[in-house]
Parts: structure tokens; sequence; C-alpha cells
């Protein structure tokens, strides 16, 4: 019998699987019927109430994040290649991931494996953030698909709707946050490996230390 004495912090101590791109492990911070926004304490390693949601938008599938990934200069060039707008950095935050399922999960601080299918080129304030689309593995209804453009149209404009506004006030226009395109599996996988190479570059001396 193996097993880890201590649990590992979710975004340093959780392999991103064997076949990433292709196939990753995510971890969940928020599930659709949240009316709190969770995120992972940095430090810790625990989840926590980053701020209750002000206003009744709620997340449209599984929320969180890629281990062992982190927005920096790989993820903010790509972006400015792509978006033909200028980037100023990264976020400095692991990769977001949504992960769409016809199950009802209702609980986060979990782990799952994921596809990711494609993403959304967002950037918030001068900052790369961007959002990778994934389908749950082997899910019954949507484990099929392999590319956004097969998901529901409806589906996708639910999710982009909720990342356009979901930090406005009633009647504003969030005009900082911008998504440039939608984006297929080709260029998920290439954000993902950026993300990972940004990883090791920002904690390379913790990685060479085995800390």
């Amino acid at each position: 019998m193996s097993f880890q004495l201590y649990k590992p912090h979710p975004w340093h101590g959780i392999p991103i699987g064997e076949n990433c791109p292709n196939s990753i492990t995510a971890y969940i911070e928020m599930v659709p019927t949240d009316n709190v926004k969770y995120e992972i304490d940095k430090v810790t390693g625990y989840r926590k109430v980053d701020r209750p949601q002000k206003f009744s938008n709620i997340v449209p599938a599984l929320y969180g994040f890629i281990p062992q990934t982190y927005c920096g200069e790989k993820v903010r060039d790509f972006s400015e290649i792509k978006s033909g707008k200028s980037v100023l950095r990264g976020d400095g935050d692991p990769l977001d991931i949504c992960v769409i399922t016809e199950k009802n999960i209702t609980s986060g601080d979990i782990i799952l494996e994921a596809i990711p299918i494609g993403g959304f080129r967002m950037i918030d304030k001068d900052e790369a953030d961007d959002k990778i689309i994934a389908v749950l593995k082997q899910d019954e209804i949507y484990g099929h698909i392999k590319e956004v453009k097969d998901c529901p149209a409806n589906l996708i404009d639910r999710l982009k709707h909720y990342f356009l506004t979901y930090k406005n006030m009633p009647g504003q226009e969030n005009k900082a946050v911008e998504i440039t395109h939608t984006y297929g599996s080709k260029e998920a996988h290439e954000v993902i490996l950026r993300s990972i190479t940004d990883y090791k570059t920002k904690f390379k001396d913790y990685l060479e230390k085995g800390v």
C-alpha cells in the first residue's frame, strides 16, 4: 500500500498528468451552485473565501486551475502574438480552466481528469488571463468532444458572458476585460505548455532544491 502522509499543495504538489497536454489534471475551486467565490490560498494551499458573489451571475461550469502552471512571460508573449494587442504581463496565477460536464458536481476542492478542447484569449487590465475550456474525461454527454467548435454554441456564449461580466457593478460595462477570440485545442495545448515553462522558470530555485 502506497500513500502520502501529508496532503500536497494543490498548485505545487499535484502532478499535471502523464498525457499532458492531451489530458490533464484540473483542481476545481468552484462549481455552478456556488454563490461565494472561492480560490486557493497560495501560501497554505487551502481553499478560501475570496468574496461573496455580489450579483446573481454564477460560473456555468466547473472552474479551477491546472497544477504546476503559471501565467508568465511565455503566456504573455503568445497572447500578444495571437491577439495583436499590447499585453504587459501574465496575470501571475496558475492557468485557469473551465471543465464542462453533464454531471451535477456539488462541491469544489477536488481533482479530476479533463480533456482540453479550446480556450478564451482573455486580457484583463493588460494582463494575459487565458481560460482553458475542457470536458470531463469519459463524460457521457460531452466526453467525446475534441474541439470547442463542436460544443453547443450557447454554452460557450454563457461561459464568455460570465467572464466578461462577473466583476461588473449593475449597469456597468467592464471595458478592462476583453476576450479577443475563442481558440481550439491546438492553441490550448500551446498555452498549457507555455504555462508549464513559465512555472518552471518562476519556481526554478524551489524545484532544484526539491522544496
